[in-house]
């Protein structure tokens, strides 16, 4: 059974919705959990055009990062299980999948909330759907 579980978190509904999922998988599996929370590189940019880097943009964002992070490893302490977070920089399949490598997981879990239109759809593109193509494990996506 999945012994190693990672959780693409970002705070979100939909990623609150995969944290239970994930805490009631863990629950009845004894997994061990990781969540990764995953910054784009982009964040130091202010102005595409201009090119200007902002330590301090960059430094502001990962502590929000951080503390949605910490948010749900508190809120899976609070249940009883012992999980660790990390911050990942990157491209979001590239990071989270290298990242479920790492840790050796036998299952990805990721929110969804499926989007209205198909402009929204085109232009977001979807992670889950990338996320299974390029996982070296199994992925549950909770759709909300």
């Amino acid at each position: 059974m999945y012994k190693r579980i990672v959780l693409a978190y970002d705070g979100s509904v939909a990623g609150q919705k995969a944290l239970l999922d994930c805490r009631d998988i863990a629950q009845w599996s004894h997994s061990s959990l990781f969540l990764a929370a995953v910054m784009p590189l982009n964040m130091g940019l202010i102005g595409v055009e201009s090119g200007v880097y902002s330590g301090g943009l960059v430094e502001q964002e990962r502590e929000k990062y951080q503390a949605t992070l910490d948010e749900g490893v508190r809120r899976l302490a609070d249940a009883g299980h012992q999980a660790r977070g990390e911050v990942l920089v990157g491209e979001t399949i590239n990071e989270i999948t290298r990242y479920a490598s790492k840790m050796e997981a036998d299952l990805i879990v990721v929110g969804h909330k499926h989007l209205d239109s198909w402009a929204a759809r085109w232009w977001r593109g979807s992670i889950s759907a990338s996320l299974i193509e390029h996982a070296p494990c199994s992925v549950l996506v909770v759709i909300i």
